[in-house]
Order: C-alpha cells, then sequence, then structure tokens
C-alpha cells in the first residue's frame, strides 16, 4: 500500500506511472499534474502522457483514496455493508465501496461508447486504491448549472441529466449477470444493491422517529406502502445499473454531454428510484434545486421518454405516477431517518456540498414533493401523511 507522502498529488501520479508501466511493460511517463479536487477522502487530478508507448489517451484522470483521510461526504452516504473479507474490506476506504468502483467502471467500461455513462476504466490497481480514468475534458459542474437564475437554463439541464440517466437504464437493461460476475470476480458478494440494507433500516426506524420527534404518526398502510416499496432495491421488473449517488457534486456537462461520476455504490436496482432521487432534490445529501411542479414533470418525462421503449408498462400514465409516488416515498423516508437526529457529522459533511441547505428546510421540501406526487397518484392515504409531516418541519 502506499504510504499518504506529503505532496499527495506527486504521490498519485508516482503510483499510476508505476501501475501504468506495470501493466504495458514499458515506461510511462506523466506530468503536467493537475489537481482536480476531490471528496476528502480521495485525491482526483489530471495529467498529460508524455511518453505513451502503447497509445493511451493524451491526458488521463486519476484518482487515489485514502482512508485515513476526512471525507466529505462520507456521512450521508453510509458504507457498503462489508463483505466479512478482511482482504475486500481493506482495499476500500468505506468496506467494499472501493472495489465496488472498479467493478462499476469495468461493466461501465464493456458498454458501447455512446452508451457509457462516465469516465472509461483504463487500470486499476485495488492495493494502491487507485483508478486510472480517461479524461471527461474540459465540463461544467451540474451544481453551477441547476442554481442559475435563468429559469430556462436550469430546466433544459434537469431534463437533459434526466435524459442521460434514461439512457443508461435503456443500455444496461438486461446485464444484471453480466455484473454480478464482476462483483464475484472481485470477491464481492453478488448482492447488486449495497444499499437495501440501509433502506431496511430507516423502513425500521423511522415511525418511531416521527414520533418521538416530531409527534407525527405514521398510518399503518403507509408503513406498509413504504415495506412494500423498498423490495424494489432488490427485486422488480424495471432493474437497470444505477451509480446511485447523484448529488449535483457527482454530474458534470461537456462536450459529450452529461456524464455521471462516483461508482462507489454502483449496482442494479429499480430504475424508477434514481429519476425519483432526481425528483426529490438528492435525498442522500442536503443538496436543495428549486423542483416547481412542471419542472419535475418535465424530468419524468425527459426520462420515461428514454426508457419507455424498454419497459411499455411505464406508458400508462396512472401505473407511472403511481410508482413514481411511492419510489419518492422511499426516498422521503431514508433521508428523514438520515438528517432528522441533527447528527453533527452528517449534517456537517452533507454541508459541504455545491448546493447544501438547512436541513429541515430540506426535508420539509422533499414531503411536500411526496405529497404532490401522491395526489397526482390517488393515494389520499399518503398524500395526507406527507403533508402532516411537511407541516410539522415548517
Amino acid at each position: 500500500m502506499t504510504a499518504l507522502l506529503a505532496d499527495p498529488v506527486s504521490e498519485v501520479v508516482a503510483a499510476a506511472e508505476t501501475l501504468l508501466t506495470r501493466r504495458t511493460g514499458a515506461t510511462v511517463t506523466l506530468v503536467d499534474p493537475i489537481d482536480l479536487g476531490g471528496s476528502g477522502r480521495s485525491v482526483v487530478v489530471r495529467v498529460r502522457v508524455a511518453e505513451n508507448p502503447f497509445s493511451l489517451p493524451r491526458t488521463l484522470v486519476l484518482k487515489q483514496f485514502h482512508p485515513s483521510r476526512k471525507a466529505h461526504d462520507s456521512a450521508a452516504f453510509p458504507a457498503a455493508p462489508s463483505t466479512g473479507s478482511s482482504a475486500a474490506d481493506d482495499a476500500s476506504p468505506g468496506g467494499t465501496s472501493f472495489l465496488r468502483e472498479i467493478v462499476s467502471y469495468r461493466f461501465t467500461t464493456a458498454l458501447p461508447v455512446e452508451s457509457r455513462p462516465g469516465a472509461e476504466l483504463i487500470a486499476a490497481d485495488p492495493d494502491d486504491r487507485l483508478l486510472v480514468l480517461s479524461d471527461l475534458g474540459d465540463s461544467t459542474p451540474f451544481a453551477e448549472l441547476v442554481r442559475g437564475a435563468d429559469s430556462d437554463s436550469v430546466t433544459n439541464n434537469l431534463m437533459a441529466a434526466s435524459q442521460a440517466l434514461g439512457r443508461m437504464h435503456a443500455a444496461t437493461v438486461g446485464r444484471e449477470e453480466d455484473f454480478s460476475v464482476l462483483l464475484r470476480r472481485a470477491g464481492l458478494p453478488a448482492e447488486n444493491d449495497p444499499t437495501a440494507d440501509h433502506i431496511d433500516d430507516a423502513v425500521a426506524a423511522l415511525p418511531a422517529m416521527l414520533a418521538t420527534r416530531l409527534g407525527v404518526s405514521v398510518p399503518d398502510e403507509v408503513v406498509d406502502t413504504v415495506r412494500e416499496n423498498a423490495e424494489f432495491f432488490r427485486s422488480g421488473g424495471f432493474r437497470a445499473f444505477s451509480s446511485f449517488d447523484l448529488c449535483p457534486d457527482n454530474v458534470i456537462i461537456g462536450a459529450e454531454g452529461v456524464r455521471f461520476l462516483d461508482y462507489e455504490a454502483g449496482g442494479f436496482r429499480d430504475a424508477m428510484f434514481d429519476i425519483a432521487y432526481a425528483r426529490m432534490s438528492f435525498p442522500g445529501c442536503l443538496c436543495r434545486v428549486d423542483l416547481p411542479a412542471d419542472r419535475a414533470d418535465a424530468m419524468a418525462d425527459a426520462w420515461r421518454a428514454e426508457v419507455v421503449g424498454m419497459w411499455p408498462a411505464l406508458a400508462d400514465d396512472e401505473f407511472f405516477a403511481a410508482r413514481i409516488a411511492r419510489a419518492e416515498l422511499v426516498w422521503a423516508w431514508w433521508s428523514t431517518y438520515l438528517f432528522l437526529p441533527g447528527d453533527d457529522e452528517r449534517v456537517a459533511a452533507a454541508g459541504t456540498h455545491s448546493l447544501a441547505a438547512p436541513r429541515l428546510d430540506v426535508l420539509r421540501q422533499r414531503w411536500i414533493q411526496v405529497a404532490r406526487s401522491a395526489e397526482r397518484a390517488g393515494d389520499t392515504a399518503l398524500a395526507d401523511h406527507a403533508t402532516s409531516v411537511a407541516a410539522v418541519l415548517a
């Protein structure tokens, strides 16, 4: 394992040169490093390939993890469950998450170029916690584009991201076994969604939390709805690959369009959860994007247009409205479980995000979104419950 030196940029460049030289059998020299930042526990660097005996790209992006360093976002995103294998767990900053990111990049790199949702994996070294990725070029952080003053531009960018999300889903339908094979080869259990257990924790704990902290009781039928729909993280008819962490800080827009970053929790799940995640203003963090009803509907329509050919059932407006309302409920449940207690470390970590807002304001808006979607779906019990939670959070 590479020791953490005084200059982490020099360290990651040296580690990448060693990896690429070993991989190609010829000396590879990397120059002109540019620090692109990182999550706090990672160093991300763009480099130019000076000596290029095997037609490597002219520029590369290097990403190296240091689990001992403080992460900006780990408190908001629980680590993947441990495999029980110390070798696998030690190979990542958060249990199995680094190995899962390698698997996710291998999976998406095998897709046709036009279907790849992000960078191509050039090389990886689990021992050094190092990824060598293709350079996506100059781009604009998505967070900058969705907090602008031009309402039409914000809507267009949100629709573009929703379309890109749909294209990723459409390109990966039916390929879950391919992903499972890669997981097994990496020594990971073929559990294609590492977030499912965390959702289960929220399902079990939130009714008591709402009662004790907000004085809100949860109707049994709402609890049943949450429990039933949480199972779609493990099964269901609309399964596709998801990078999961769709926070605006992990999305960029450049010459090649929308690209998704950070696959540490990548896996297969019901794709309805991804578009619901975006419409709920990214419930794993405290980012807040202005999402009035017409804008949220435009996002859903843009996503549906990309996937309805694969899943014709989604053409039914009533069915679609019901499923998206219930997916949003699961996210509201989970987000409230994460942030209502006001855990200082978790809230501070989420507060570093570009679009972070006060936690109770963010939670209130998420429950308002659930109420709005439930009303459209004709689910009165859910709409009433969501409205009551939002009112107490005001």
